[in-house]
C-alpha cells in the first residue's frame, strides 16, 4: 500500500527539519485514523454479516488513505523521519489485524498471521538499526544499497503490487462472507480473495530478505 503519489509540480515541498518532532500533523493525524478504521472494521465482521459491504468499502478507504497520508505530508511540508515511522507502524497495526481477525473468523488459515508477524517483527528491527545511524526504509535516505534490493522493497512497482494484492485480498475476503452477494458469486470471490492472500504472503517474505540481508551488514558494523 505504497504512499508516494507524487504532487502536483506547483506545490512545494518542505520537509520538517531532521531533529523536528511533531506528532500533531495532518499527514500523522491520517495515518492513525487509518488505524482506527481498521479496528472499526474487525467490530463490522463481528456485529453481523448485513454489515460486510460496508465494511469493505471502508477497507478500501482505508487502503486509499496509506497513499493520502504521505501526499498530505509532502503536499503540507510535514515530511519528517518520526512521520515515515508513524507510517510503517500504522501499516503493520492495519495489516495484522485484517490478518488476525481472519485467521479467527476461519477465513484463513492461522500459519499466514503468524508468518506476517514475524516478518514484522524482524524487519523493523533491521530498520531499527538503520533508523539510528540516520537512514530511513524509503526516500532518499534509504537503507537499501543494492539497486535489486530496492527494487524489491522500495520501488514504484514492487510496493504497488503487494499493496495490491493485501487490498484485493482484505477486501475480497469480506466481501465474500456478505450476506447481500449470492452464493454463488461468493464462491468465486472466495476463491479471488484466498489466492490474493496467497500472494500477499509471498511478496511479504520476498520483499523482507533485501532489508535483513541490510540489517545484518548493519549489525557487523
Amino acid at each position: 500500500m505504497p504512499a508516494d503519489t507524487p504532487l502536483p509540480a506547483h506545490t512545494p515541498a518542505k520537509p520538517q527539519p531532521a531533529g523536528r518532532f511533531r506528532l500533531r500533523t495532518w499527514a500523522n493525524a491520517v495515518a492513525l485514523t487509518r488505524g482506527l478504521l481498521a479496528f472499526a472494521v474487525v467490530a463490522m465482521l463481528y456485529a453481523g454479516r448485513e454489515l460486510y459491504v460496508a465494511a469493505c468499502a471502508i477497507t478500501l478507504v482505508a487502503i486509499w488513505m496509506d497513499a493520502l497520508d504521505g501526499w498530505v505530508a509532502r503536499r503540507l511540508g510535514e515530511v519528517s523521519k518520526f512521520g515515515a515511522v508513524l507510517d510503517i507502524l500504522t501499516d503493520r497495526i492495519v495489516e495484522m489485524t485484517y490478518w488476525i481477525a481472519f485467521a479467527a473468523l476461519g477465513w484463513i488459515p492461522v500459519w499466514m498471521p503468524l508468518i506476517v508477524a514475524a516478518r514484522g517483527f524482524l524487519v523493523d528491527g533491521a530498520r531499527s538499526l538503520a533508523f539510528e545511524q540516520g537512514q530511513t526504509a524509503f526516500g532518499d535516505t534509504t537503507m537499501m544499497t543494492s539497486p535489486l534490493g530496492r527494487f524489491i522493497v522500495a520501488s514504484r512497482a514492487s510496493r504497488n503490487l503487494y499493496g495490491f494484492a493485501k487490498a484485493a485480498a482484505f477486501a475480497l475476503l469480506i466481501l465474500a462472507y456478505a450476506s447481500q452477494i449470492p452464493p454463488n458469486a461468493r464462491t468465486y470471490i472466495r476463491i479471488a480473495g484466498e489466492v490474493s492472500a496467497y500472494l500477499a504472503i509471498i511478496l511479504c517474505v520476498v520483499r523482507a530478505l533485501p532489508v535483513l540481508a541490510e540489517g545484518a551488514k548493519l549489525a557487523e558494523r
